[in-house]
């Protein structure tokens, strides 16, 4: 169904976001540009995009265009709340990378980044003379007649359809239907919407070496640079491997690449609040296999891809459902365990060292923006960003520490510790129990300085 309740089915035509799998078409442009000469795999981003910088000004020099597509240039998670925010563009938010500190030494490790995947974005926009958007629309999508498909979610609503999924996310343990959240401001890192007909003339086009109907789009050798190892990959990012049990793992660009049964495998997750996609291809059986979804991290599309593989590959019978539903089962009660821990060790019968009018206020931080806290009906709301998704009550926890309950509840509740200054004033509040989201009271006007 599209959507729980309502008596309108999914077929073939039915829109879904692609979310990350989108990634593949960001390497595929600039594999293009690569081609006609406009980028190169190892020039300087700043060749491109002068005014682009981490805050390691060095590094900010040698970083590649390869780097913005293999997530091990240092950049952390924690550069998500840019986009999440939902009031930066997409230049400002590249702009104020550079107020993070590098979250690992750059090549030294592997950290997803969707943010550098969107100065990848940049980096076509500038080469080629058109936005990200219009790129992939008129380069990839138009030549390959997916005209069920847009680059962004405002494209996607611009095509005027009514066959469009609604997203669900199991709320308090029940399952709600819930608003779209974009991600348009970093479109190349996860924009896209299509149907399951586009994406069957998307995958036969990669199993075809970038060629659609004898015609190639991309050189041999560019479309082969995207399924050359790139960056070993964390093992455990993905736990479904655990079952597959690969000896290898890596990332190519815009692609996890792993061994299975033999066969090399490329495959790729997208997720957002209340959907899911997943793509796999096994290009030597020339097998490809894609699952979209409308509710929140169902990882039945892992049990789909898997399964497929199986059939193609004539491989013992397996119940990946089975399986999978207990590993994922697990994962999720070791997390109730680990929040269960975690309150038996709060500490009981303490109470904020301040009044919680003394509480309200702004807090900044140079790289995420202001934190606006405020007393309501004798209550501490907080606030991140303008979208109502990230604005709620805090709890009393313990001293002086809250818990935050955002938006609709759907991320449950995380942590906002205060910070008290040598004077023993209010001086910072921390998010998340992540000391580089740390976010400094401002003075109020009048205020001694």
């Amino acid at each position: 169904m599209r959507a729980v309740g309502q008596v309108a089915q999914v077929d073939a035509h039915t829109r879904f976001g692609m979310m990350s799998t989108t990634k593949a078409m960001t390497a595929m442009a600039v594999a293009m540009l690569v081609d006609e000469g406009k980028l190169a795999w190892d020039d300087p981003v700043q060749k491109t995009l002068p005014w682009f910088q981490l805050s390691d000004a060095e590094f900010s020099r040698q970083l590649t265009v390869r780097d913005t597509l293999r997530h091990n240039a240092g950049v952390g998670q924690n550069a998500n709340l840019l986009w999440l925010r939902g009031d930066l563009s997409s230049r400002q938010i590249l702009e104020r990378l550079r107020e993070l500190p590098q979250d690992y030494l750059p090549y030294s490790s592997f950290s997803y980044a969707n943010v550098m995947y969107q100065l990848a974005g940049e980096l076509v926009s500038a080469a080629s003379g058109m936005p990200w958007d219009r790129f992939v629309e008129t380069r990839i999508f138009a030549p390959l007649g997916m005209d069920e498909s847009s680059a962004t979610y405002a494209g996607m609503l611009a095509q005027h359809t009514d066959n469009v999924s609604t997203a669900h996310f199991r709320i308090d343990g029940a399952l709600h239907q819930v608003e779209d959240g974009t991600v348009d401001s970093v479109p190349a890192a996860g924009a896209a919407w299509s149907s399951a007909s586009d994406m069957a003339r998307w995958m036969n086009f990669l199993l075809a070496g970038g060629e659609v109907d004898g015609k190639a789009l991309v050189s041999e050798k560019n479309f082969q640079e995207m399924f050359r190892p790139q960056a070993l990959a964390a093992g455990e990012f993905y736990p479904t491997a655990r079952l597959t049990q690969p000896h290898w793992m890596t990332y190519g660009l815009g692609w996890f690449q792993q061994d299975y049964r033999g066969h090399f495998v490329a495959m790729h997750t997208g997720s957002i609040d209340g959907r899911i996609s997943i793509i796999g291809l096994m290009p030597d059986a020339k097998l490809g296999v894609y699952v979209f979804g409308n509710a929140d991290h169902v990882e039945l599309r892992h049990a789909l891809l898997w399964k497929v593989m199986d059939l193609y590959t004539d491989a013992p019978s397996r119940d990946w459902s089975t399986e999978l539903l207990k590993l994922y089962g697990e994962l999720e009660a070791k997390g109730k365990a680990d929040e269960r821990a975690q309150d038996a060790r709060r500490v009981k019968g303490t109470r904020p060292s301040h009044r919680l009018a003394d509480y309200a206020g702004t807090y900044a931080h140079p790289a995420f923006g202001d934190v606006e806290v405020s007393l309501r009906d004798g209550r501490l709301q907080l606030r991140f960003g303008p979208e109502a998704v990230n604005a709620g009550p805090l709890k009393h926890w313990q001293y002086d520490s809250f818990r935050w309950r955002s938006g609709d509840g759907r991320h449950g509740e995380s942590l906002a510790q205060f910070e008290l200054a040598s004077d023993g004033s209010i001086a910072a509040v921390t998010l998340g129990g992540d000391p580089s989201v740390r976010f400094a009271r401002q003075k109020r006007a009048g205020q001694d300085k």
